[in-house]
């Protein structure tokens, strides 16, 4: 069948719905089981959702499953209006990315007042992915990142919760908030030292925590490098470590060369990805204008 077709099946279920729930509204109805009479517009409305999402008609899909979540919600039925929520949040994503975070918070706030918070956090890293990819608005995404990890924390997911402040940690150091990024790679990698299976990772966080500092301050970077290592001994022996330690020498010598070779020698074994590459331009960047200034 063609989408035109779909599209036509769609529309006779929703103006089927919308007759029972108007005859549910009218006197006789509301004597005569009104509620059966909204569950079975509430069934018609998720059909022709079903069939407009066949068409590919996000928004029709999209607004069908928001009209069954609102009338599950008047017959008290909590679960299913969250779960129409997010089946519209699904479908908008696909064209209309904001209301698809607006469906999303409102499934959001129903999950919460139910204490689902482990549904609610999952909710919340799927409109930060939706600010990152399609609104492109990080401040945002880094707030449902962040709302996501407070609730992995209090359900004790403390893994889910670390992946979400990665995130975050990420994006802060992009935006130059070292600070914040520091604290929550140094938070990670001692979780992770401490774990048998994450302890191999806990190097790349001290790494990263280490390039963050240097961002800021080369004295910095070496008080945070020794601690690392007493810290978390198997970090000395990591090539992160012997790179982070020919960089503060290359720094201190000024030496914008010997740095450049020590960064391509590094990456010729493990390729540096965007994140790395960016803040070691940047600490590379303060050489040069150091070198500048003495000029």
């Amino acid at each position: 069948m063609d989408n035109s077709g779909k599209e036509k099946e769609a529309a006779a279920l929703m103006a089927e719905a919308e007759k029972k729930l108007k005859s549910s509204q009218s006197f006789f109805g509301s004597l005569f089981g009104s509620s059966s009479k909204l569950e079975e517009a509430c069934d018609l409305y998720v059909r022709a959702a079903n069939m407009y999402k066949m068409a590919k008609n996000w928004c029709a899909a999209g607004n069908a499953f928001s009209q069954a979540a609102h009338l599950h919600l008047q017959m008290q039925s909590k679960h299913d209006a969250a779960t129409n929520l997010i089946d519209a949040g699904n479908a908008f994503k696909k064209a209309d990315p904001q209301e698809a975070i607006n469906c999303l918070n409102r499934a959001i706030e129903i999950y919460t007042d139910m204490g689902r918070f482990t549904i609610a956090a999952k909710h919340h890293i799927s409109i930060a992915e939706i600010y990152e990819t399609e609104l492109v608005d990080i401040d945002k995404a880094i707030a449902h990142y962040e709302q996501a990890a407070d609730y992995y924390k209090g359900e004790e997911s403390t893994s889910s919760a670390n992946k979400c402040l990665l995130k975050v940690a990420t994006y802060a150091a992009q935006l130059e908030q070292y600070p914040k990024a520091i604290e929550i790679y140094e938070q990670v990698g001692t979780y992770a030292m401490d774990s048998t299976l994450l302890k191999y990772s806990a190097k790349d966080h001290f790494f990263k925590a280490a390039l963050c500092h240097f961002c800021v301050d080369m004295l910095n970077a070496k008080l945070a490098v020794q601690k690392y290592e007493e810290m978390f001994p198997a970090f000395s022996d990591s090539r992160e470590c012997k790179l982070l330690k020919k960089l503060l020498d290359a720094y201190e010598e000024q030496n914008v060369d010997a740095y450049t070779d020590s960064v391509k020698e590094f990456d010729t074994i493990s390729r540096l990805d965007q994140w790395l590459t960016t803040m070691l331009l940047r600490i590379k960047k303060t050489i040069q204008d150091d070198e500048s200034d003495l000029r």
